[in-house]
């Protein structure tokens, strides 16, 4: 007998045709088909969702890699919930202005105004690939248009927010960045900020692994206090990465901060000291859990496989890349991250996104002056 029998659901059956609804009203089936043909040619998910619902909240069956149950408009009875989730499907339900998802063990709760044809939406994100909390998130921000070639939503505030995070108190913000950072390289230690300040890069990420530094943290506050000194004399902009408080000591321009920084990153001292940050985003949700607390920036990634950092999920790719950007560069200053080099960046470029973080295509270059040179170089060419 299936972990799924005994639970009160019933399964519709199930099509690989894009963002199709079998058994669903023609009108739900149409929707869901032409929001998808306007959402561009994406790889579908592989295998499908699976969406099973009760029989008597009128929700369809359709693709992607899981279980995931949908209730609309109703009380989910908690002994049915964990019943449910026991089984290892996903579960969403929304209730009005509000939404709750609960897929691998993890719970995201959204609120927004959604549009009347958000569960076709919804069929078509996740079949483009998305994330279900990447998928909802979009759908929930869709609306259909009529002067663009797609319908991928473009104003974040008409996205959803993200429920329960802390007020932002007012009068504490951050400075805004140019909206064209350029090149962006992440480099070990200040050494190898020295290094490139001479060379004339203007924008540069300090990223001290801890780990790695026997001393411990005099030797990260050394490494700290000497890039923002550096930065300092050269007008250029530093970040430090992580060790906020101690960029706050040093007066630094800015913080790079990842997502579970913010649990525990005091972000009102960063704003008061009047630093600029910057904050990692993986997937639109995390976009918009960002963008509650109004960056100097954001950064995209992964967009390419990289060697430099371990990935909790697939690489974004240049196509994705464009639709975040194309949401957000009218509001922030964008930056994309991960595995970028000298092949790849004008495609990256491309996408309109402000500026592109580079690792190994600078520390690992046998010769660092020309690779610089000919990174700028592709920034240049944009610029004319």
């Amino acid at each position: 007998m299936s972990a799924l029998s005994g639970l009160g659901f019933e399964r519709a059956a199930v099509s690989r045709a894009a963002a199709s609804l079998v058994d669903a009203p023609p009108a739900l089936r149409e929707a869901a088909t032409r929001i998808r043909a306007r959402l561009g040619d994406w790889a579908a998910a592989v295998p499908g969702w699976n969406i099973w619902s009760a029989a008597n909240l009128k929700v369809w069956a359709i693709s992607g890699p899981g279980n995931l149950a949908v209730y609309v408009d109703s009380t989910v009875p908690l002994a049915e919930q964990a019943s449910w989730l026991a089984s290892g499907a996903a579960l969403l339900i929304v209730e009005g202005r509000f939404a709750t998802l609960i897929v691998n063990g993890m719970v995201y709760r959204l609120s927004g105004d959604p549009h009347p044809e958000w569960l076709a939406a919804f069929a078509a994100f996740l079949d483009c690939a998305c994330l279900p909390q990447d998928a909802l998130c979009w759908a929930w921000g869709w609306r259909p248009t009529q002067d663009t070639v797609h319908d991928w939503p473009t104003d974040p505030e008409r996205m959803p927010c993200v429920v329960g995070l802390p007020a932002r108190v007012e009068g504490e913000i951050y400075p805004a960045c140019p909206p064209a950072l350029g090149l962006y390289p992440v480099v070990p230690d200040a050494e190898w900020v020295e290094r490139l300040l001479e060379l004339g890069v203007t924008t540069i990420q300090l990223r001290i692994k801890s780990a790695e530094h026997a001393d411990g943290q005099r030797q990260i506050e050394h490494e700290v206090h000497r890039a923002v000194a550096a930065g300092r004399a050269y007008q250029a902009r530093v970040f430090i990465n992580d060790h906020w408080q101690l960029a706050l000591q040093a007066g630094a321009y800015g913080v790079h901060l990842g997502q579970e920084d913010l649990l525990v990153a005091d972000l009102g001292a960063i704003a008061r000291a009047g630093m600029r940050l910057g904050l990692s985003t993986h997937g639109v949700y995390e976009m918009l859990l960002a963008w509650h607390y109004r960056p100097s920036y954001l950064a995209f990634g992964a967009v390419f496989p990289t060697q430099t950092k371990q990935l909790n999920s697939d690489p974004q790719g240049i196509a994705r890349l464009a639709r975040f950007v194309d949401l957000f560069a009218a509001r922030v200053s964008t930056v994309a991250i991960g595995g970028i080099d000298l092949a790849v960046l004008p495609q990256v470029l491309a996408t309109g996104v402000g500026s592109a973080a580079v690792v190994r295509a600078v520390t690992a270059a046998a010769d660092v002056g020309g690779a610089v040179a000919a990174l700028e170089q592709v920034f240049a060419e944009r610029r004319l």
